[in-house]
């Protein structure tokens, strides 16, 4: 039945190096926004964080549903993200 979708595998190495990794020649992450740009990231981040930091607080004084602290995974992932964009100029 899917005997027409064999695709041949090329016989690359995952643990081999290209010559340019061999040589020490890498290639460079230029930043791709600006100043201001990578200034709202990082106030973004620890906006979020602060903020999920406070609501972590008022469920645990709460005495909250252990459940209720997944809800928390949203600030913290949208804080990380905006931080390692803010981290890495993209």
């Amino acid at each position: 039945m899917l005997s027409g979708l064999n695709i041949p595998f090329s016989n690359t190495k995952s643990d081999s190096f290209s010559p340019e990794e061999e040589d020490g020649n890498y290639e460079v992450c230029i930043a791709n926004i600006s100043l201001a740009e990578r200034r709202k990231r990082l106030n973004f981040a620890i906006i979020q964080f602060v903020i999920a930091l406070i609501i972590l607080a008022i469920l645990l004084i709460t005495g909250a549903d252990k459940v209720w602290r997944l809800t928390l995974i949203l600030p913290f992932g949208a804080a990380a993200a905006s931080y390692f964009q803010w981290r890495d100029k993209t």
